[in-house]
């Protein structure tokens, strides 16, 4: 029998450290590399050959060429978590925040007419193509024309189809495989170190590339949720993952609440948890929701959780005064503290 009741959704207290140590976590989240290795490795050194025959040098075209253009500024980091149903219109009031998103969002955001300035593709199956419109409002033909405006960031082992569908700028990374012959193969075609760190997922592809190469502090994330929504549904839109959940775990919420969620994403957030604990800089979990940095204990005091409206609002303060600065005969005389 299922039964509802009111959920209170109040940020748990912080913990200094998660119940477990950071050398757990980080083995935890690599605790499925060689199954991944093993059944893509294949489809990795084809595609990348056929990128490669199809664009030339990856260097030419690499990611390097945006090294340190948002250096020292804040930028929010997009996931395809179910909160995003619940706070992405907050993003129609950034005028001015970076914003770097899984391409998974894709239709979701062009929808509601947010700005992204990067996408990221990092998974090389097919799949990527035709999530590029599930659960939108428009035909897949319309969506890729909207891509001759928009840039996105792919590793070099991307399913050649979508690269040849998107119409915009495309800039190339590769990726520290935990496998000789898929880097062997790689360099055989040329060397290309622009390497990123992804943690196995995209969401963890973003922030390598914010933190990393676009040189970024704070990183705000939304839609990392690392789990289904209290009403099952994976995304911030009706998907073919709603269906059937199959085998879930539990784990607790940033509001103490208990969640389904995958192994495999219960994998990514120790992921997260690890590097937010490690790397230098603030952490800043704005998704409203999920699982990134919580424990049954509360969250751990690495990954700050604060809502996306105030986020964008403490770097938006001047916005208040823009009107008696740029008409000083303005009758207004607002002072903000």
């Amino acid at each position: 029998m299922v039964r509802k009741r009111e959920i209170i959704c109040e940020y748990a207290p912080y913990i200094d450290q998660p119940p477990v140590s950071q050398a757990q976590l980080y083995g935890q989240a690599c605790s499925s590399d060689e199954v991944t290795v093993n059944a893509w490795r294949d489809t990795w050194i084809k595609n990348a050959q056929a990128n490669h025959k199809r664009f030339g040098s990856f260097r030419e075209k690499g990611l390097g060429k945006l090294w340190g253009k948002h250096r020292n500024s804040p930028i929010i980091l997009a996931g395809s978590g179910p909160s995003l149903k619940e706070n992405a219109d907050e993003l129609l009031n950034n005028t001015h925040i970076p914003v770097i998103s899984c391409l998974h969002n894709f239709h979701f955001f062009e929808d509601k007419g947010i700005k992204v300035d990067y996408y990221v593709s990092l998974d090389a199956g097919p799949v990527t193509i035709e999530e590029v419109s599930e659960g939108g409002s428009k035909t897949a033909d319309e969506y890729w024309a909207i891509t001759k405006d928009r840039t996105l960031l792919a590793y070099v082992s991307t399913d050649p189809r979508l690269l040849e569908l998107w119409q915009g700028e495309i800039y190339f990374f590769n990726c520290p495989v935990p496998d000789k012959t898929v880097l062997d193969a790689l360099d055989d075609l040329e060397k290309f170190g622009t390497m990123i760190s992804t943690g196995g997922n995209v969401l963890g592809a973003c922030s390598y590339i914010a933190k990393a190469i676009l040189g970024c502090n704070p990183l705000a994330f939304i839609g990392a949720d690392f789990c289904f929504s209290y009403s099952d549904k994976f995304h911030g839109w009706d998907s073919k993952y709603d269906k059937d959940l199959g085998h879930y775990v539990r784990a607790t919420d940033v509001f103490g609440n208990s969640v389904k969620t995958w192994q495999s994403y219960a994998n990514f957030k120790c992921w997260f948890d690890s590097i937010a604990m490690r790397v230098p800089g603030t952490w800043i979990n704005c998704s409203e929701g999920g699982t990134f940095g919580s424990y049954p204990q509360g969250n751990i005091r690495a990954v700050q959780q604060m809502d996306l409206k105030d986020f964008i609002g403490v770097y938006s303060l001047c916005e208040h005064t823009r009107e008696q600065c740029e008409d000083p005969t303005t009758n207004v005389r607002k002072i903000l503290f």
